[in-house]
């Protein structure tokens, strides 16, 4: 698949997502990002107003998780804690699914959270990703999961948080676009800290990319 540096930079979520990171560390952050030329930079919620004012005056959009990273909240807490974000300044939106919900057959309450959340983001104009966390299910799960997306239309389905026993996978890619079609596109996180491995997602049929390495992914570029 040939593909421009411009475009493999706008498809990268710069992310720092750690509990410790300081100030510094997202100034940096942002800075690779705006270098760069990056799509956006994935951080936690309380992270949004700082690195807006670093981003201030750039086309980089930042990307807030929710739920973030186990998933086990309740709908009403996501909803809120998403719709405060974006009153903070996120353009983008990354929720955990509930797994646990997921894996007991629940489908009602995850299509019902899907739903309100996504209604939520797009309401203010902002994307909806959902992170199904693959590491924790079956394949049956995953088709269920975006089989939901595909009803829903959120706007991205996410294989990984990248703190669970394992991230993206080609193999769940494909699967993942498989089931969603072109109505939802597929962002593949976790684990994509190198040039090949960024260019078989793609491959397969990611359309994001979230890393902490894009600036060695851009350096990488051939």
């Amino acid at each position: 698949m040939q593909i421009t540096k411009e475009q493999l930079a706008q498809m990268i979520d710069h992310t720092n997502l750690k509990a410790f990171s300081v100030d510094t560390d997202m100034k940096k952050l942002c800075d690779e990002a705006r270098a760069c030329g990056f799509g956006a930079i994935a951080v936690n919620g309380a992270q949004i107003e700082r690195c807006k004012k670093y981003l201030e005056g750039s086309r980089v959009r930042i990307a807030a998780t929710v739920g973030f990273p186990l998933g086990q909240m309740t709908i009403e807490s996501k909803v809120f804690e998403a719709e405060d974000a974006i009153k903070r300044g996120a353009d983008e939106i990354d929720y955990v699914l509930n797994v646990a919900e997921l894996r007991n057959g629940n489908l009602e309450l995850i299509e019902q959270e899907m739903q309100k959340i996504t209604d939520a983001c797009h309401a203010r104009g902002v994307l909806c990703k959902v992170i199904f966390e693959n590491c924790y299910l079956t394949d049956e799960e995953k088709r269920e999961a975006a089989g939901i997306a595909r009803r829903v239309r959120p706007d991205f389905v996410k294989t990984s948080t990248g703190f669970g026993t394992g991230g993206a996978t080609v193999e769940d890619v494909r699967l993942m676009k498989s089931v969603v079609g072109e109505e939802v596109k597929v962002k593949a996180a976790g684990g994509i800290r190198d040039f090949d491995t960024a260019m078989e997602m793609i491959a397969a049929g990611a359309e994001r990319l979230g890393t902490s390495a894009g600036v060695e992914l851009m350096e990488k570029f051939r």
